[in-house]
């Protein structure tokens, strides 16, 4: 099923609604899936549209709070895995976020359900060289880094 939505666009339906579009991140464009969480319908909530809303709306100026909060969370899972103390080539020492930024390609967006938090609940996917089964993912509440960690924080 497919439906042509006045903020998202045209979105098809399989479990969930969802679209392939392309966006850049510091300065690279990435090929994303755009999710949307939403029943059979195509009916959304005015909470969902806000969030994303916001979310393009500060695009360039947000991306740049992703880095520390990730660069804090790989500093945190490389220690806790041991591998700051025993050498493994996935888990490298990475102190800059230049570094980190080449490890990270922005994989997509997830616009949650309205009223699960009382915040605008967006999630980000990433895929990272360092654990490519579960990857990293952020969840933003208004626009801020509430939680980093495998991409089912963000999904």
């Amino acid at each position: 099923m497919t439906i042509n939505d006045p903020v998202f666009g045209e979105l098809e339906y399989d479990y969930a609604w969802s679209k392939d579009t392309t966006i850049n991140l510091l300065e690279k464009e990435f090929e994303i899936a755009l999710m949307i969480k939403g029943d059979e319908d195509g009916k959304f909530d005015e909470e969902q549209y806000a969030a994303y809303q916001s979310l393009m709306q500060d695009w360039e100026q947000l991306q740049q709070s992703f880095l520390k909060p990730i660069l804090d969370y790989y500093q945190q899972k490389r220690h806790e895995v041991g591998y700051d103390i025993e050498f493994n080539k996935d888990y490298p020492l990475v102190e800059t976020i230049d570094r980190l930024i080449e490890m990270i390609t922005l994989g997509g967006i997830v616009v949650s359900y309205g009223d699960i938090y009382e915040e605008r609940d967006i999630g980000i996917l990433f895929n990272c060289t360092w654990d490519e089964e579960n990857g990293l993912g952020l969840r933003l509440l208004d626009e801020k880094v509430f939680e980093v960690g495998y991409q089912d924080v963000a999904i």
